[in-house]
C-alpha cells in the first residue's frame, strides 16, 4: 500500500492498383499531419495510449507491427490489418508490472456482411490502491487509479495489396476523485506485396483531444505519425521489422542531467560538446525500432527487438544497460495461439506480456 499526499486545492494531470494505393497512403499522411503536436517525454498526457496492446508488438519493442494477417490483438494497434480472417477471433493479453500495476486487453473480431470487418477491444491499466493524505497529514481514505480505453476498429481492403483502417478510441481516466475523458483516432494505410514477403504501413496514431480534463487545462494526447515495414527472406525463415516513429518531430531529445550532451571539466573548465555527426545519429536513432522474427512452420515463432530511444533515455552510468532490448516467443497448440514477450523499459522495470488467442467459432456447433 502506498501513502500518497493528495492536494485537494490543485488537481494534478496524468503524465503516466499502385496509383490507388499511393493515394490511400497520402490521404493517411495528410489527415494525420493536421493534428501534429510535439511529443517529447512529459509534454503529453494519457501516455497509456502509447502502450502496445499485443505481445507480438511488445516483443519487438514497437508500438505496432505492419504485417497483415497477424493476430487480432495486433489489430488493436494497427487497424489497417483488420480483415475477415479475424472474424470470430478472441484474444486476451495481460501484463504485470511492479507496485500493483496491471495492464490488460481483450479483443474480439467480427465481420458483418454489409459493413465489413471490425475489431472491438478494451484496454485497462490499473495502478492499484493508495492511501491519500493532505499536506497536514490527515487521512483522506483509500483510493484507486486507472485508465480505460475502448477501441472500435474497422478495416477494409482496397485491392489485393492495399488496405485502410480506422480505430475509434474513447479514453477514460479516474484517479481518486479526479477524472478526465478524451477521444482519439488511429488512421492507417497498409501495402502488402503480391508475394506477401514485403509489407508497409503509414499511420497517424492518437489523433484527438481531451473532452473533460483533470483541472480545466486541456493537454495534448500523445499524437504520433509513424511508418513501418517488414520483409521476409526468400530462402530463410526470418522476417525483419523496422519502424520509423515520431515522424512529426526530428529532435526527440530533451535535457537530461544524468546524460548531458555538453560537459564541463571541473578542473580545467574546458567544455566538451557532442559532435554534429554524433548528434545527427543520436537524433536519427531515437526514431528507429528494429526487430526480427524466426518462424518454424506455423507452430513456433521467436522474436527479438531493439529500441534505441528507450536505451538512450534509460541509460545509467557505469551499469550494463539492457533497456530497449525485448524478446518473445509464440506457439500454437490445439487451436490456441500463445505468445509471451519481455520488454526492458529500464533496469528495474521489465514487464512481461502474456497473450492467448483462439477462434470462438471452433466451440460453436454449426
Amino acid at each position: 500500500m502506498t501513502k500518497v499526499r493528495v492536494n485537494r486545492l490543485k488537481r494534478v494531470p496524468h503524465t503516466c492498383g499502385l496509383s490507388r494505393g499511393v493515394a490511400v497512403l497520402l490521404f493517411v499522411a495528410a489527415l494525420s499531419a493536421s493534428a501534429v503536436k510535439a511529443q517529447v517525454a512529459g509534454l503529453s498526457s494519457l501516455s497509456v495510449l502509447d502502450m502496445p496492446a499485443s505481445s507480438h508488438a511488445a516483443a519487438f519493442g514497437m508500438d505496432y507491427v505492419s504485417l497483415a494477417g497477424g493476430d487480432i490483438s495486433a489489430a488493436l494497434d494497427n487497424p489497417s490489418i483488420i480483415s475477415p480472417s479475424h472474424n470470430g477471433q478472441l484474444s486476451l493479453t495481460y501484463m504485470g508490472m511492479k507496485a500493483g500495476t496491471n495492464f490488460g486487453t481483450v479483443a474480439y473480431g467480427h465481420t458483418f456482411d454489409r459493413f465489413g470487418s471490425f475489431v472491438f477491444g478494451l484496454r485497462f491499466c490499473s495502478y492499484g490502491f493508495f492511501e491519500g493524505y493532505t499536506y497536514e497529514d490527515v487521512s483522506t481514505g483509500r483510493f484507486s487509479a486507472a485508465d480505460y480505453i475502448l477501441s472500435i476498429g474497422w478495416g477494409r481492403a482496397i485491392d489485393s495489396s492495399f488496405s485502410i483502417g480506422v480505430n475509434f478510441k474513447p479514453v477514460y481516466s479516474h484517479y481518486e476523485d479526479y477524472s478526465a475523458f478524451a477521444i482519439a483516432f488511429d488512421v492507417a494505410g497498409s501495402y502488402v506485396s503480391p508475394s506477401r514477403r514485403f509489407s508497409a504501413t503509414i499511420m497517424g496514431r492518437n489523433i484527438g483531444a481531451q473532452i473533460a480534463t483533470f483541472d480545466n487545462t486541456v493537454e495534448h494526447i500523445p499524437y504520433e505519425l509513424t511508418a513501418g515495414l517488414s520483409y521476409k527472406l526468400k530462402n530463410a525463415p526470418f522476417r525483419f521489422f523496422f519502424n520509423y516513429a515520431e515522424m512529426q518531430r526530428w529532435d526527440l531529445r530533451y535535457d537530461d542531467a544524468l546524460n548531458p550532451t555538453t560537459e564541463t571539466d571541473p578542473f580545467t573548465g574546458q567544455t566538451t560538446t557532442q559532435s554534429p555527426t554524433a548528434a545527427f545519429f543520436d537524433k536519427l536513432g531515437r526514431h528507429l525500432q528494429a526487430g526480427v522474427e524466426l518462424s518454424i512452420g506455423k507452430v513456433f515463432k521467436a522474436r527479438m527487438g531493439y529500441n534505441y530511444r528507450k536505451a538512450a533515455e534509460m541509460h545509467a552510468a557505469d551499469v550494463l544497460n539492457t533497456s530497449g532490448l525485448s524478446f518473445g516467443v509464440g506457439f500454437s497448440w490445439r487451436g490456441f495461439d500463445f505468445a509471451y514477450s519481455h520488454n526492458n523499459y529500464h533496469l528495474w522495470q521489465a514487464p512481461n506480456y502474456i497473450s492467448i488467442t483462439t477462434d470462438l467459432r471452433r466451440f460453436i456447433k454449426q
